[in-house]
């Protein structure tokens, strides 16, 4: 190509790794490279959002629904302050993603219009790499660093290209010695496996085990079959985080759902009552639900070892891939179920799931946002995308809604920032357009900036082979956004604006349905998922609706133990808890 600049190197090289997309909103700083990505005929693909922290979500979501890099692209200034959001999700949830950052300052340092200091602002959030491109000479090598350590780190990089290099004319490669990658991006680098003295104490120590709970988060994802086999050969009852709730058939007998807040009573009451414990792949935060220490052993494997032990003591840690240390394991462990256990984990999921029904069932005003979840379950298609959102809608969700194998569902889950889901199912159904998906949100994460992006899904539906995306928005008009259970406002100035959601899909070209009724919930969804477009669902729900969080597993561990010592320790520990609270109230 003649005239060739180093815009085009960059488009050169996403392509080189493989990015079908990148998402962005373009501006004079980043001009160039939205050029060059319009020459390239969609390959990549110029996405554009209706704002950077949306871009930046998608460019996440698509790391998250693919396991492949996301990219997004922003100019100086405030474009590039509203990346971070998205960035930070990326980073706090262990996502890469290449954040491309445009830059056009002239005249004396200091004073330029929009001018802020990139490297400082995404030191952070960026840690493992932020960089300039000084030359067009410097460009593919750059990004090149910046997609392997995206991909090795699991994290979000930042490359800042001033305008003058994105137009430089590319000078003869070969000179500066310029190469071509060979990896293929989303390898894993190297099999990691922990050492053999380490895998046999975990199995002595998990075959040792008469009440086994195994916990999975998102670094199980690829890691079903081992789970399931060994939680047979313990007798083991398995709960998840909330990250890790795609991981696992939901419908297994003894999968007793959700731990934490969130979520349920049947996993609150499998960390109280287990004596030995695993975790597999999860970070999860919410510690107060695990076992008390001293209660359990524990064995925990994580690629990361950083992670090792960081939120939980730890009797035996495992640093590896979750399937292949799981493989090793059961190589290992002996087949000594406990069919006891495993009936007593059983029947607490069954009464569980009993009062679940009955809690969709409760009566409400003008509609229970847990019956609208329920009847979704029975509904949802076997195969696509879950896109959710931050507020009371997780709860519902980490509840009610039953995934089965070959439903991908991804959150915001640790940075916990609401907006995340219309951007998310952007990214999922761009990834698969043959693939039903659906976002689920409340009232405020619409306003935020769901009704924004429903103008990109507008614009892109007619493209897609499935033209199912159904947006989910729970219409509460709750102020406080997470004020599930408490009394609904009274005061109109206390309350959120009352937005016709369905009616601005339609609006859009789009398809939508209002439901303010309990018996048409169920009808509403089959009219979303028949729709020959896009559909957003509003649900007219009870604020008052109680949260209900599940009481932590110390609720129950005073009556778990035979051993008259082991009780008598677990009650010093929890007292001296109790003490060290109320010495921090007063």
């Amino acid at each position: 190509m003649a005239d060739r600049i180093a815009a085009d190197l960059v488009v050169e090289r996403l392509r080189a790794w493989r990015v079908p997309r990148a998402f962005g909103y373009p501006g004079a700083a980043i001009a160039p490279i939205v050029a060059a990505l319009d020459r390239a005929g969609g390959d990549p693909e110029f996405v554009p959002a209706r704002h950077e922290e949306a871009a930046a979500f998608m460019a996440t979501g698509h790391a998250k629904f693919t396991d492949g890099i996301g990219v997004c692209l922003a100019t100086q200034g405030p474009s590039a302050v509203q990346l971070l959001n998205g960035l930070y999700d990326a980073k706090l949830d262990s996502k890469p993603v290449v954040a491309l950052v445009g830059e056009d300052v002239s005249g004396p340092l200091g004073g330029a219009h929009q001018e802020i200091g990139l490297t400082r602002l995404f030191a952070d959030v960026c840690n493992q790499f932020v960089h300039y491109a000084r030359s067009a000479a410097q460009v593919p090598t750059l990004l090149d660093q910046a997609f392997r350590t995206a991909a090795a780190t699991r994290s979000p990089v930042c490359v800042v290209l001033p305008r003058q290099v994105q137009e430089a004319a590319v000078p003869d490669l070969h000179a500066y010695g310029i190469g071509v990658i060979t990896a293929t991006p989303g390898e894993p680098l190297a099999r990691v496996l922990p050492h053999e003295v380490d895998l046999a104490a975990a199995a002595q120590l998990l075959g040792a085990g008469q009440r086994v709970a195994i916990l999975v988060g998102q670094g199980a994802q690829d890691a079903e079959h081992e789970v399931v086999a060994l939680a047979d050969r313990l007798g083991a009852g398995v709960a998840c985080s909330l990250l890790g709730k795609p991981v696992l058939d939901e419908r297994l007998p003894y999968h007793a759902g959700v731990l934490g807040e969130v979520g349920t009573r049947a996993a609150a009451e499998l960390m109280g009552g287990c004596d030995t414990l695993l975790l597999v792949g999860t970070n999860d935060p919410w510690t107060s639900y695990l076992p008390m220490p001293g209660q359990v052993r524990t064995v925990q494997i994580d690629i990361d070892g950083r992670r090792v032990g960081s939120r939980y003591p730890v009797d035996v840690p495992l640093v590896g891939d979750a399937a292949e240390t799981l493989r090793a394991l059961l190589a290992r462990v002996p087949d000594r179920p406990s069919p006891q256990w495993r009936a007593t984990v059983e029947n607490s999921v069954d009464r569980w799931r009993r009062e679940l029904v009955d809690r969709a069932s409760a009566p409400a005003e003008p509609v229970n946002p847990q019956l609208v979840l329920q009847e979704l379950s029975a509904r949802l298609p076997r195969t696509g995308s879950v896109a959710v959102d931050v507020g009371s809608v997780i709860y519902w969700y980490a509840r009610h809604l039953e995934l089965q194998p070959g439903v991908n569902a991804q959150l915001c889950g640790t940075l916990g920032s609401m907006g995340c889901a219309l951007p998310y199912a952007v990214a999922a159904k761009l990834a698969a357009p043959d693939q039903p998906v659906i976002a689920l949100l409340g009232d405020g994460a619409m306003q935020l900036n769901g009704l924004a992006e429903l103008v990109t899904v507008a614009h892109h539906w007619p493209r897609w082979r499935d033209p199912r995306l159904v947006v989910l928005v729970l219409n509460n008009r709750d102020q406080s956004g997470m004020g599930a259970g408490r009394q609904p406002v009274t005061d109109p100035a206390q309350r959120r604006p009352d937005v016709p959601y369905a009616g601005w899909a339609r609006l859009l070209g789009l398809h939508g349905v209002r439901v303010d009724r309990p018996e048409l919930v169920g009808a509403a969804w089959d009219e979303a998922l028949a729709a020959d477009r896009p559909c957003v669902v509003e649900a007219v729900v009870d604020a008052a609706v109680p949260l209900a969080p599940p009481e932590p597993a110390l609720a129950d561990l005073r009556g778990l133990f035979a051993d008259g010592d082991a009780a008598r320790r677990v009650r010093e520990q929890v007292d001296r808890q109790i003490s060290v609270a109320a010495d921090d109230i007063v």
